[in-house]
């Protein structure tokens, strides 16, 4: 099998297992102060320090969390309060789900946010918080983050961004960004499931909504998961070459273009991802034929439970009419051209094979 779901979750890189294995073998607690308990805050720590740097924020300023969905919850909620709230359109469900009731801002046929809309919810006056996610999951489109944080700046309003598809595959740094907080998840970097975290700008303060023993200066109760962590903190000290990684796809939109494919937010995006559509071939029938062909891909977002449904991302950036046959291909850190050139002939005889029986 030839593993294309990088964005659904990455494969764990070496350094990655080698730290979660070191980890689990530590006994201590790492809010324990005897010297197994010293030795497992060591490790946090550093795990602390390399996620810090990775983002250019101070370590203090990194909350672990248990992935991008607790990270994201716990920035809206702790933001939130007495603030407009405003999301993107292709927001991911997570994000939509921690703010019920926000506006929702509409992108271009690119994907892209509409900075216009932005600056409108804006100018309507009260404080607020926006949401927006700097890459999406199902096309890879990056969103002009900077310049919402202006928009957000000018207007004394918040910005969260939810940045987990983004680091190592693209150079994140909140300060550039702008942005008072932002979110990331191991798994999707190549370390194992169940670490994120959750990073503020300098003087950004947070109130703990998972309660407990005070972990993590007081903002997120809960032993940590340290095996995860120490994974995490693995990979954001690694680096990638995005070069390569967007050559690979090139290549392969290159064959699946000539195959009648369309290729859905072609613009600004990671250098991993495509989202391909096969006009009139449901995407669940897409994915099926390519892993029984060998390559595991997806038809979106993997966190509806299995369930392959029209993407709503496609519907908010008007390519209603791609909506339900569109797939997505992200590539790995294992990917060789190997694996594309195998891809690129097993979904040219897709297309040709399902073309045949929908006509």
């Amino acid at each position: 099998m030839v593993y294309l779901d990088a964005n659904a979750t990455e494969i764990i890189r070496p350094e990655a297992r080698a730290a979660a294995v070191a980890a689990m073998d530590l006994a201590g607690n790492p809010s324990s102060i005897h010297g197994p308990g010293r030795a497992a805050r060591q490790v946090l720590e550093r795990a602390r320090d390399a996620v810090a740097q990775l983002l250019g924020a101070a370590p203090a300023d990194v909350i672990f969390t248990s992935g991008g969905t607790e990270a994201n919850a716990l920035a809206i909620a702790s933001l939130s309060p007495g603030r407009r709230v405003a999301t993107g359109a292709t927001e991911h469900d997570a994000v939509h789900a921690a703010a019920p009731g926000a506006a929702i801002l509409p992108v271009g046929t690119g994907g892209a946010i509409a900075l216009d809309a932005l600056e409108a919810f804006l100018g309507a006056g009260g404080p607020a918080l926006v949401c927006l996610m700097l890459a999406n999951n199902e096309t890879g489109v990056l969103h002009p983050v900077s310049q919402a944080a202006a928009l957000c700046a000018a207007h004394g309003a918040l910005l969260h961004v939810d940045a987990v598809q983004a680091p190592g595959r693209i150079a994140v740094s909140l300060p550039a960004l702008g942005a008072q907080s932002l979110a990331i998840s191991g798994h999707k970097m190549g370390a194992p499931k169940g670490a994120g975290a959750l990073v503020l700008a300098p003087g950004v303060h947070i109130a703990a909504h998972m309660l407990g023993g005070g972990q993590e200066r007081g903002r997120r109760g809960g032993t940590p998961s340290l095996p995860a962590i120490a994974g995490l903190g693995a990979v954001a000290a690694l680096t990638v070459n995005t070069d390569a990684l967007a050559g690979l796809r090139d290549l392969l939109e290159a064959a699946a273009s000539a195959a009648g494919a369309i290729i859905c937010g072609a613009g600004a995006r990671l250098p991993n991802t495509t989202c391909l559509a096969l006009p009139g071939v449901a995407a669940q029938t897409q994915v099926i034929a390519l892993d029984l062909a060998g390559f595991a891909v997806s038809a979106g977002a993997a966190c509806s439970s299995g369930k392959v449904t029209r993407s709503r991302v496609l519907d908010a950036m008007g390519l209603t009419d791609l909506a339900g046959c569109a797939i997505r291909v992200s590539l790995s850190w294992t990917t060789t051209a190997a694996d594309v050139e195998a891809f690129a002939l097993a979904y040219q005889r897709m297309a040709t094979s399902l073309w045949h029986q929908a006509t």
